[in-house]
């Protein structure tokens, strides 16, 4: 699976990612920030699941109308918990991540938006 992991959501999280086998984009070797809806631009054009622990990329999909390939959300996941729930999202959801879906993990809950299209 592809992944653009933002800068807020860790290093760590892109390294193991990565030694997963994942072909993971970290957005903070790509320069200076461009901003959220370019990097969900991206995201999109190149098939990349998108990782962050922003509110602002759900903003720019429901209310924007931008488009996405899917994203995981970790808003209050402390950095130490990170791997452990990511990977029990990979698990349980792959799938759903294939198809567009905007899963988030708050509270300890998963919540999965399914893509309308």
């Amino acid at each position: 699976m592809k992944f653009l992991v933002d800068r807020c959501a860790g290093r760590r999280l892109a390294v193991w990612l990565a030694r997963q086998g994942h072909d993971v984009l970290e957005a903070r070797n790509l320069g200076p920030d461009p901003g959220d809806s370019e990097l969900l631009r991206r995201a999109e054009s190149e098939g990349r699941v998108v990782i962050t622990i922003d509110t602002d990329f759900p903003k720019l999909v429901h209310m924007g109308g931008q488009g996405h390939a899917g994203m995981v959300r970790l808003p209050d996941v402390p950095a130490d918990r990170r791997i452990a729930l990511l990977s029990e999202v990979l698990t349980r959801h792959t799938s759903d991540l294939g198809a567009g879906a905007i899963i988030t993990v708050k509270g300890g809950k998963i919540r999965i938006s399914r893509s309308e299209s």
